[in-house]
């Protein structure tokens, strides 16, 4: 109630506040109040908790038979090796692993084979009495390498996980624990940036993460309607996933094969078949770029397909259901942007307080900055200093200045050109790599 009282007087101040400005005209005022009510899910995001389990669910929960599906493709092998060893030291044992290895290649060509790393990871399954295999496949993509695998094992859940991530210990048990109510049928992990502080960008990427994964996901999961879980994790009702093989591999998009955007295509499924949540207590730490180059050819990739996936929203999920309306907001606050510096820079008197609006707008900007990256402190990280926190936190608005600034003219780019399906490649070859000392505890 309290929270209710406060956002209420909040936007009835910002109101009252930009009629003022406006000369009293509150049609003028409108789409900033709009604007304003698109960030619905900044204060819902708070309300999220892990979901917990009782004994009696939790028994439930231990009989079922879990894959771990790993796609690899000109993966750093120390990385490999780690991420396949923070498999095998969970605190609840999966049952299956399931490498494939989508024909990666050295530079020069010659086919890159992980000898090593693949010998001891059969050894140590061997020894753990977990089934494992390991096919390598001709390069075809993600999904194919996915389905390669699960479109044939008979297992109750199939977990999902980049080969350049580590999980957390408790990641698998925590992951599980949603599955306890039957209408749940994908559940996201929570991701955090493994090489944090690798250079200035990887660092940044701390807070780039954040409105999405802690904000609107973490929104979303209030309402059991998570859009886009990360392929870095999640875990999904095998029934979902083996009922669209040869669809979901298979997906087309203006006559084009979309590779792609697997997280989200599952999630999709998952959302047509039942609840879809967050499960902000099971941590993956993934590598993330840190070269520019890489960084902006993932976001190129990102944004395409979130604007196909915002197209399959709107024309497959109910109208009357928030996945439907939440695509609506999305393109309204894109309009909204445009619209809103152009009524200014049109209307003399509007163009007048120009300098008060805009540093009202920095001010709620900047007071939308801290409040997300308040959620650096909710992961305890024995290889990230409180000072180093503390100073991310300071920088939150320079994150928000970015997403401004480049991200967002990336998105009306990415828009305009999303049916470039086929220029959706993955790296080359090896480009970023794992350094022991970067693996929290």
């Amino acid at each position: 109630m309290p929270l209710t009282a406060f956002l209420a007087w909040g936007i009835a101040h910002a109101y009252s506040t930009v009629v003022t400005l406006t000369g009293g005209r509150q049609g003028m005022a409108l789409p900033w109040l709009v604007s304003f009510l698109l960030l619905w899910w900044v204060p819902l995001s708070w309300l999220e908790r892990p979901r917990t389990t009782s004994p009696q669910d939790q028994a439930e929960l231990d009989r079922l038979t879990v894959t771990v599906q790993i796609p690899v493709y000109n993966e750093d092998p120390d990385t490999l090796r780690a991420c396949l060893h923070s498999v095998l030291v969970q605190t609840r044992p999966v049952d299956r692993v399931r490498i494939v290895d989508d024909g990666s290649v050295h530079d020069d060509g010659t086919p890159m084979t992980y000898a090593d790393v693949r010998a001891e990871f059969f050894e140590r399954t061997a020894a753990r009495g977990v089934e494992a295999t390991w096919d390598r496949t001709p390069n075809r993509g993600k999904r194919h390498a996915q389905m390669h695998v699960l479109a044939t094992d008979d297992a109750d859940v199939f977990v999902t996980l980049d080969s350049d991530s580590l999980l957390d210990p408790e990641a698998i048990a925590e992951g599980l624990k949603p599955f306890a109510d039957p209408k749940i049928t994908s559940v996201a992990g929570q991701v955090v940036v493994l090489n944090h502080d690798a250079n200035a960008l990887t660092r940044m990427r701390n807070l780039l993460y954040l409105p999405f994964t802690r904000g609107l996901r973490s929104a979303q999961s209030v309402l059991r309607r998570v859009t886009i879980n990360s392929g870095t994790l999640a875990f999904y009702r095998a029934r979902i996933v083996r009922d669209v093989a040869g669809v979901y591999e298979n997906e087309m998009f203006r006559g084009r094969p979309m590779q792609m955007n697997d997280d989200s295509m599952l999630t999709f499924y998952g959302l047509l078949a039942g609840d879809t949540v967050h499960q902000p207590s099971s941590l993956v730490f993934t590598l993330v770029p840190q070269r520019c180059s890489h960084y902006l050819r993932q976001q190129m990739r990102w944004m395409r397909g979130t604007t196909v996936r915002h197209l399959w929203w709107l024309r497959y999920m109910p109208p009357t259901g928030i996945v439907f309306w939440s695509a609506v907001a999305e393109y309204v606050h894109i309009v909204l942007g445009i619209a809103i510096p152009a009524a200014v820079i049109a209307d003399p008197q509007l163009r007048a307080n120009t300098g008060t609006l805009v540093a009202a707008g920095l001010i709620i900007g900047t007071a939308m900055s801290y409040l997300m990256a308040l959620r650096l402190f909710t992961v305890h990280r024995t290889d990230m200093r409180l000072r180093q926190a503390l100073l991310l936190f300071a920088l939150a608005p320079l994150a928000a200045a970015w997403r401004t600034l480049i991200l967002r003219p990336m998105y009306f780019y990415a828009m305009a050109t999303c049916h470039r399906v086929n220029r959706w490649g993955t790296r080359t070859s090896v480009e970023v790599t794992h350094s022991p000392r970067e693996q929290p505890a």
